[in-house]
């Protein structure tokens, strides 16, 4: 079964409330077994509600609204709705005693247009909303189902927990829809993809790819519907295992496991200890780090030595390496790895130095110019990267590359 999402509202249109809501009812929607064909926002104009609203029953037999069923004027989704289904509106009872309890418990007046909340159209099915004063609506014509829901988004959410999606499960055989990521690093999306060809060259037709990166890791999506659950899966499960052949040492992970409690588990695992001696990253690795529940357990300090005396001064880096070979050097990064190790008692310990950006490269040292260095029980070692112009982009991509560094280090 398919559907489609309609948000309803100006201020999503000019940027003003990012539209959070449709990728959570997507995500609701897939669990459920139900694909979404679309997502689309439409203003508060009723025509284009009206359009859209037509133009999505051409593709989909579930259509999902939400937004403009508030108190004020602007709130006109109900009264197109009305118009859209040919209905007259009723006073529904246990909708407005819902909303005195909410308002007596609030110690707020009750005002006209609150009553008018309880007014429905006489050919809908009231979706009760038990945290809010706007009450769901679910049409039903020429075998499609139409829901309205309010756009405050924890009324949504309830609403589509306790009604739409239980109702939407009962009343339509749905096929349980697989999704399963494969999170991988240290590798660019191209390279990736002229690894993997033969691996993806020889998928089911079933099973569907998507390559999804971001700045330090590719994301690759194995997705598939079928009324039986276990067995694909079970082909998805034999996909990832297949993948170890192409790829062993970028795949970190599944799902929605980020680098940093990937390498948190395995540091666990092992029973070691990390530290960090930080440039060009200003401190955002042992953000990282301590952004897990748990890392108190292996993570000891950070060191962020953003100036060449704190370099000199708490971690022991030589003046005279730095005068020869400048910040952004091997032979600092190094010190520095070695230093925070010896400083900070540790198993391990990572180190960055590096041209962040926009302003400070060199024809020699561009911007984007970072060394990582990584210090362990066999020693220390540093390995030079490029990352580019953008300065956001260059702290991320460092943070990341050194914790897989260290990760395969580890391994």
């Amino acid at each position: 079964m398919n559907a489609e999402i309609i948000s309803i509202g100006d201020e999503l249109l000019i940027g003003q409330v990012v539209n959070t809501n449709a990728s959570w009812m997507a995500a609701a929607l897939n669990s459920a077994g139900i694909n979404v064909l679309r997502i689309s926002v439409v203003p508060d104009d009723a025509g284009q509600i009206k359009a859209s609203i037509n133009e999505a029953a051409t593709r989909a037999g579930i259509i999902l609204l939400t937004g403009g069923l508030g108190p004020t004027k602007d709130d006109i989704t109900k009264k197109v709705l009305m118009d859209f289904f040919g209905s007259k509106p009723i006073f529904h009872e246990p909708t407005f005693n819902h909303i005195k309890k909410l308002f007596a418990a609030s110690h707020y007046p009750l005002s006209e247009v609150n009553r008018q909340q309880a007014e429905i159209p006489d050919n809908c099915i009231p979706l009760p909303n038990r945290v809010g004063t706007a009450v769901g609506m679910w049409f039903e014509k020429n075998d499609k189902v139409f829901v309205s829901m309010p756009g405050v988004p924890f009324e949504m959410k309830t609403l589509m927990k306790e009604q739409v999606v239980p109702r939407l499960k009962k009343k339509f055989k749905t096929s349980y829809i697989v999704h399963k990521t494969i999170m991988t690093s240290g590798i660019g999306e191209s390279l990736l993809a002229e690894k993997i060809k033969e691996w993806e060259d020889k998928l089911p037709p079933a099973i569907k790819l998507a390559y999804l990166p971001q700045p330090g890791i590719v994301r690759l999506r194995l997705s598939a519907s079928s009324r039986d659950k276990e067995k694909i899966e079970a082909q998805i499960e034999h996909q990832c295992e297949l993948l170890k052949n192409y790829v062993p040492k970028a795949i970190f992970g599944y799902d929605d496991i980020s680098m940093e409690e990937s390498l948190g588990n395995l540091l666990k695992e092992k029973n070691r200890t990390i530290s960090t001696a930080e440039s060009c990253t200003g401190g955002y690795i042992a953000h990282l780090l301590t952004s897990i529940a748990g890392s108190s357990g292996y993570f000891k300090g950070s060191i962020v030595s953003y100036s060449n005396r704190v370099k000199i001064e708490q971690l022991g880096v030589a003046k005279a390496e730095i005068d020869m070979y400048g910040a952004v050097s091997r032979q600092v990064v190094e010190q520095m790895a070695l230093g925070a190790k010896k400083r900070l008692k540790t198993d391990y310990a990572i180190s960055t130095s590096g041209i962040a950006g926009p302003d400070g490269g060199s024809e020699e040292k561009p911007v984007g110019t970072v060394w990582i260095g990584i210090a362990g029980p066999n020693g220390v070692k540093a390995k030079l990267f490029h990352f580019g112009e953008h300065r956001g982009r260059n702290i991320r991509r460092s943070a990341l590359m050194a914790l897989n560094i260290l990760r395969l280090e580890i391994q």
